[in-house]
């Protein structure tokens, strides 16, 4: 199998995941996007939300992956 044809496979599989989190995400003991740390502002006509905790962990979790990618699929 090429290493393209790999990659694919694992990228699916990635994206399958990602998918069923998603899909279930509902019923999840935390709610991604509203993480204690974002930071949400409303006033009368103005409303401003910046989910810095939520961006910290996804980067985190994407860091990771890349690096686990990297080294087991060179």
């Amino acid at each position: 199998m090429t290493d393209i044809g790999k990659s694919l496979i694992i990228i699916g599989f990635v994206v399958i995941i990602i998918g069923t989190v998603l899909l279930f995400s509902d019923k999840l003991p935390f709610n991604l996007g509203k993480l204690p740390g974002d930071i949400s502002f409303k006033k009368e006509n103005f409303s401003f939300y910046f989910p810095i905790t939520t961006s910290i962990l996804i980067s985190v979790i994407l860091s990771l992956l890349f690096y686990l990618f990297g080294r087991f699929f060179r």
